[in-house]
């Protein structure tokens, strides 16, 4: 079985999603993250794992469902962060960001029988999910993040360590309010979509 792992901040305003201000107040944009995350731990509550683990930078609020370990992100950049939340586990893992809500738990279901890693390609030239069968943190470290070319070094990185990598459906991460749109009519049974509904209402 396998670790799923989600690496996020605490949905503060002004800490939080910041390429959607404007047009939405740092509030709106904080209500959205929280929104973004709660249907990113729903769809890892329903898959099948032996461990869920939030990464957290911050403290969980009402929005974190039972049934997690909670851990605080280290120090550093985004690659060491991402790397030090692998460090943590002894066997498969996933990891995910809080960036796609409409992930679901069918797309968390996953093995490795005819791979050593798992990658999540997303639209923006980065990756909205990471395996690996032999959590390996160098792997990750070095790697230039929040850049065009971030998925395709990182993927690069895990090719030539010898890896059979195999690919998941490219998704759509939530960055701006054109995003937003899109991911929400993507899911739009899901809290994120209700709160963007709340949001262009005024509410």
């Amino acid at each position: 079985m396998i670790t799923l792992l989600v690496i996020a901040k605490e949905p503060r305003p002004g800490r939080v999603k910041t390429r959607l201000t404007p047009p939405f107040s740092p509030e709106q944009a904080a209500g959205l993250a929280e929104a973004a995350l709660a249907d990113t731990l729903r769809a890892v509550a329903e898959a099948p794992a032996t461990r869920r683990v939030l990464v957290l930078d911050g403290r969980p609020g009402r929005w974190l469902p039972p049934g997690f370990d909670v851990v605080p992100q280290c120090a550093g950049g985004l690659d060491i962060r991402l790397a030090d939340a692998f460090a943590r586990c002894s066997g498969p893992a996933l990891l995910i960001g809080m960036d796609t809500p409409q992930v679901t738990p069918d797309l968390l279901t996953v093995d490795f029988r005819d791979c050593d890693a798992l990658f999540g390609p997303a639209e923006d030239g980065g990756f909205w999910a990471l395996g690996l069968a032999r959590p390996e943190p160098a792997l990750l470290r070095g790697v230039p993040m929040s850049a065009p070319q971030t998925g395709a070094v990182q993927r690069e990185r895990l090719v030539a360590a010898g890896l059979r990598v195999r690919d998941l459906p490219r998704l759509r991460d939530v960055d701006t309010a054109d995003d937003a749109r899109a991911v929400a009519a993507l899911a739009p049974h899901g809290a994120f979509a209700a709160r963007l509904a709340g949001c262009a209402a005024g509410r």
